[in-house]
């Protein structure tokens, strides 16, 4: 209960920022995406940044996660065939839809309409892949199936 409270929190927070900002518009995501205005970058690159330098701090420091207890960092890898096709399907939905992930939930939870039609197109999206029933590819050494594919396939019709 815990662990879902925060985690509540954190997408009411994220949400309430992605409002803020402007980033649930899709002319200010178009606006980006047509190389007219740079504020889109500008607002990624800051979030980068931060998220950069506050997670190199945290491990420097041997921090643990709060929720999970588990030590805070990261693992370098080689960009695989699977990130750059994620790469492009991410992007080229990005540029159809005019918004990614974040921004279709805050507009589906400001009462924007054209939101629900986005994000049926994500959950779709996300049915078509767990029906390939294969198995995920995030962490790479896991190599069993998806708990949501199974619980998928597992659940009555």
């Amino acid at each position: 209960m815990r662990v879902r409270g925060a985690a509540l929190l954190i997408g009411v927070a994220f949400g309430v920022v992605l409002s803020w900002s402007g980033m649930t518009s899709p002319d200010v995501i178009r606006g980006a995406l047509l190389i007219e205005h740079a504020y889109l970058f500008l607002f990624f690159a800051s979030a980068v940044l931060i998220a950069t330098a506050g997670t190199w701090a945290l491990r420097r420091a041997g921090a643990s996660a709060l929720l999970t207890g588990q030590r805070i960092g990261w693992s370098q890898e080689r960009p695989a065939r699977r990130h750059i096709v994620g790469s492009l399907v991410f992007g080229l939905g990005w540029g159809v839809a005019d918004a990614c992930p974040g921004p279709i939930a805050t507009q589906v939870g400001q009462g924007i309409t054209w939101g629900l039609w986005t994000l049926a197109g994500v959950v779709i999206g996300v049915l078509i892949f767990l029906r390939r029933q294969q198995p995920d590819t995030e962490p790479a050494s896991d190599s069993g199936p998806s708990r949501a594919a199974a619980r998928l396939r597992t659940a009555p019709s």
